[in-house]
């Protein structure tokens, strides 16, 4: 398997090849037989004409129609297994794909693919499953060639030159047809990489309904996907439109080479040198090339969409992770849990910000950015490459701690809480290993002891997805309560309560601080909440993008006016 980053489109298929190669070895032998019986059809044919009808002989009619029978035997089960295996093989790999994509995409260390999460969906969905099908175009391919030297070794026997006329002129057929792949392969890219396009800009409009609404911009979303679409469909089309050109160039020049061929043998058989059933039997293969030199240019078309869909899963499965883990393990608990020193990232720029044992800290950031910016730097999303500074976890800088200790280590909730398809006990412990005493204590501490006591399936709730059947503020008080219930030694919040009333807010700050304000565990709380700021013990005051003021709330809303304009309403 290539490295990771220099994976091919190329390197996609043949991996798939190799991983179903007993599959596709049995099921390509069955074809095979299938095509080979089929070709041997209008050669049966005109021997019986010719060895039982024109000689009137009973005995070789009755052994020639028993011949007949077991020859359509064979071509009728060969085919069945033959495509059932090969069915089989192609649905295997595009779960295999499917498999491997969606834990790319879900790799806790990112990924370098620079593709939008509408465009994972495509290429898991589509992509997926349609470079599978270079597995049915080897199999089909393999059979019309079969056919192909089956039907030119018939001819032979017949008559020489006849035979190397069909075995010359089908190659340089199948070369010509192939010359257009290179642009089938183009088009057919264009058109998935518009398609996976305008399916991310659904996903992301869909996600962000709401808010559109909101603010009045549903008309401009609109029509920006209508435009989006349109490009779509213009692609699309132009990638039909040549594969239209190249099925009209197969059927055409089939055309051709079956009348040339029929017309050869006809005048062969009227200069004697072919008997009538000889002439059935050219004339029928003739007629029957046509249909493996068509399948051999549908072939090609199905090779170049398979390829295009290869690459786009070659550009996920090749992508090198986002960060690089280190090896060191969680340090002890310190009197400092986390530490910034003077971290740059993105907008921000020598933030120093430290969070002690038992210690709530508030961030008011004037600037969306910053605040933005200091949650995916603490998330583990950045390469350390990234970013100037050190942040340390526990006396340990975060770059070198390993995955599953950073992850134990430090929890960051996010302003947009993903809810998942399920209860609400699983949602509040997706690992189960947390008790129901546990969970509602945690409930309480969001104020979401509503949520359970409302409904009266308490913790085995029924939620949709994205927890569709809760309101705005229902699903941010579960995703804080999920976060408390972790217990992590350091937690980062972000705007927890923005969806929620001026009392429930007050019942959520002190729940915060009886939760994590009595143990030795530090919390960074992200946000321009009075009632949350008012619960910190110390806030620190971002401004384009650097610390300029730190204290308590009271002591902030007494001395600095811009401050007391964000927070205080």
């Amino acid at each position: 398997m290539a490295a990771a980053g220099e994976l091919s489109a190329g390197a996609v298929q043949r991996r798939m090849l190799r991983r179903q190669r007993t599959r596709i070895g049995v099921s390509v032998a069955f074809l095979c037989s299938h095509q080979a019986a089929e070709a041997l059809v209008p050669v049966m044919i005109g021997v019986v004409v010719d060895r039982a009808v024109a000689t009137s002989d009973t005995r070789a009619l009755l052994i020639s129609l028993a011949g007949l029978a077991l020859l359509f035997t064979v071509l009728t089960f060969s085919y069945f297994f033959g495509a059932r295996l090969g069915y089989a093989a192609v649905e295997n790999e595009s779960h295999h794909h499917r498999v491997e994509i969606a834990g790319r995409a879900l790799d806790p260390r990112g990924l370098r693919s620079g593709l939008r999460d509408g465009e994972l969906l495509s290429i898991t969905a589509s992509d997926a499953e349609i470079s599978s099908l270079v597995i049915r175009a080897v199999g089909i391919a393999a059979a019309a060639i079969t056919a192909l030297v089956v039907s030119a070794v018939a001819l032979l026997v017949v008559d020489v030159p006849l035979g190397l006329g069909v075995l010359i002129g089908v190659p340089l057929v199948v070369f010509a047809l192939q010359r257009l792949a290179p642009l089938l392969t183009r088009r057919s890219e264009a058109q998935q990489e518009a398609l996976a396009g305008t399916t991310a800009l659904a996903v992301d409009l869909v996600a962000g309904l709401r808010v559109l609404r909101g603010i009045g911009a549903q008309d401009h979303a609109a029509r920006r996907y209508a435009v989006t679409s349109a490009h779509a469909l213009d692609v699309t089309l132009r990638a039909a439109n040549s594969k239209g050109l190249h099925l009209g160039l197969t059927t055409a020049v089939n055309g051709l080479f079956l009348a040339a061929v029929a017309g050869t043998a006809g005048w062969l058989a009227l200069a004697g040198r072919l008997t009538v059933g000889e002439l059935i039997a050219v004339v029928g293969l003739a007629q029957f090339i046509a249909e493996p030199v068509g399948t051999l240019g549908w072939c090609v078309q199905l090779f170049a969409t398979a390829k295009a869909s290869a690459g786009r899963v070659a550009r996920v499965l090749g992508a090198e992770p986002l960060v690089t883990p280190g090896t060191a393990a969680a340090g002890a608990p310190s009197v400092t849990r986390l530490a910034l020193d003077r971290v740059g990232y993105g907008s921000l720029d020598e933030v120093s910000v430290n969070v002690g044992a038992g210690e709530i800290v508030g961030v008011l950031a004037y600037d969306p950015r910053d605040a933005d910016a200091l949650v995916t730097l603490l998330s583990g999303r950045v390469p350390r490459d990234d970013y100037r500074g050190t942040v340390r976890i526990d006396g340990v800088p975060a770059d070198t701690l390993r995955l599953d200790a950073a992850r134990t280590a430090l929890l960051v909730e996010q302003h947009d809480v993903a809810l998942f398809e399920g209860t609400l006990r699983t949602n509040l412990a997706p690992a189960g290993t947390v008790d129901d005493e546990r969970l509602r204590d945690a409930l309480r501490a969001a104020g979401a002891a509503d949520v359970i006591e409302a409904h009266p399936d308490g913790l085995d709730r029924e939620l949709t997805e994205r927890g569709a059947n809760l309101s705005g503020g229902q699903r941010q008080r579960i995703g804080l309560a999920r976060a408390l219930a972790a217990a992590p030694p350091v937690l980062v919040l972000h705007d927890p309560t923005t969806s929620v009333d001026a009392v429930t807010e007050g019942l959520v700050a002190d729940g915060l601080t009886a939760a994590r304000g009595a143990a030795p565990l530090g919390t960074l709380v992200i946000t321009s909440s009075p009632a949350l700021l008012r619960a910190a013990h110390r806030i620190t005051v971002l401004d384009g993008g650097r610390v300029v003021a730190e204290g308590t709330h009271d002591a902030l809303a007494a001395a600095d006016a811009r401050y007391r304009e964000a927070v205080l309403r």
